[in-house]
């Protein structure tokens, strides 16, 4: 079955509230080691892509990020692939050497014989733009609660690899925010569900 595609609107000014998720939604980010890989390619995307980062969750089977592209014009197709590509390689790269048991699952063998292995589901995930200053403190509020909705912690600031615990004023975190979101003192408090 086909995927339904994604439509990107690489609007100046405009945040992105972006998820995306592991290959048949396999706990692939379930361990620090890959998680450490995603925050590494985060980072390299943030410097070569240049965008502001306003939160993020990693769950251990989809990844939950809001970030504004400094950049004018931008592709967020392409900030994307700075983040996904390498986490992607990095894995199938271990799963090569370590586990090839685990490689058999994210393994498609197409009709004319090719192999492709696939680290992130197919398709272009959730992309949504924002320019409400509201919405963006909602949206950190139901990123930063993923954790707790899935009953994996008590708290978002509970959840490592969140930036809830960026907003607690929890050091050291994974990833540091950038504290230029327009709405920052509202977003600290965002918590609770706006």
């Amino acid at each position: 079955m086909a995927r339904k595609a994604c439509r990107r609107i690489d609007e100046p000014g405009h945040a992105h509230e972006l998820t995306f998720s592991c290959y048949r939604r396999l706990p692939l980010l379930a361990r620090d080691r890959s998680r450490n890989w995603l925050v590494e390619a985060i980072e390299a995307a943030r410097r070569t892509m240049n965008f502001e980062l306003w939160a993020y969750v990693v769950m251990p089977e989809h990844v939950h990020i809001l970030l504004s592209p400094r950049e004018r014009p931008y592709q967020i197709s392409r900030i994307l692939w700075r983040i996904k590509r390498p986490v992607g390689l990095r894995a199938i790269r271990f799963l090569q050497e370590h586990d090839v048991a685990w490689l058999r699952r994210l393994t498609i063998e197409r009709g004319d014989g090719t192999i492709e292995r696939r680290f992130w589901q197919v398709g272009g995930g959730y992309d949504r733009n924002i320019l409400d200053p509201s919405t963006v403190r909602s949206v950190i509020a139901y990123i930063h609660l993923n954790p707790v909705r899935r009953g994996l912690v008590e708290r978002p600031e509970d959840w490592e690899w969140s930036s809830a615990r960026w907003y607690a004023g929890i050091r050291p975190v994974p990833i540091e925010i950038d504290p230029t979101i327009p709405t920052l003192d509202d977003a600290r408090g965002s918590s609770d569900g706006v």
